[in-house]
């Protein structure tokens, strides 16, 4: 398996493309997934050049095949909310509970500067992942839906 790191829409290798790359991660979600229009606004923020943004891709491939997915953002703030923001992972059926998850995350942190945040569904069996990383819960999140 083979990890390549995207810092630009002009940057992905010729297997794949950013559209496929948002189908990827709508699908392999499931069923914690996001809308297609949402993960490529992710995609954007990931990519952009203006100041506090952007970020990068990660692409777990083997064999020209998209093993899995991980999309880190910068969020411009230091502190009370972690400089970097773990938006999307997502690992194929096929190659779930075979480290290809863990193997993206490792290499997303090493990647970072500063702390990492990220948010999970507490019935999401990859919080044990995550806590394995090292990430805990500090606070409950809460929203206030329009």
């Amino acid at each position: 398996m083979k990890i390549h790191k995207i810092i630009n829409s002009a940057a992905f290798p010729e297997w794949i493309d950013r559209l496929s790359l948002a189908g990827f991660l709508h699908k392999n979600l499931k069923p914690y997934e996001d809308t297609v229009e949402d993960i490529e606004r992710g995609l954007d923020y990931a990519f952009s050049a203006q100041p506090g943004r952007g970020g990068f891709v990660l692409l777990a491939e083997q064999d020209r095949r998209l093993l899995g997915a991980l999309v880190m953002l910068r969020t411009g703030m230091e502190g009370y909310i972690p400089p970097n923001l773990l938006l999307f992972i997502a690992v194929t059926k096929q190659c779930r509970s075979q480290g290809t998850g863990r193997k993206l995350c490792e290499r997303a942190i090493a990647e970072c500067a500063g702390d990492v945040c990220l948010h999970v569904e507490y019935d999401n069996p990859a919080k044990r992942l995550y806590e394995r990383l090292g990430f805990n819960t500090k606070y409950a999140e809460m929203r206030l839906k329009r």
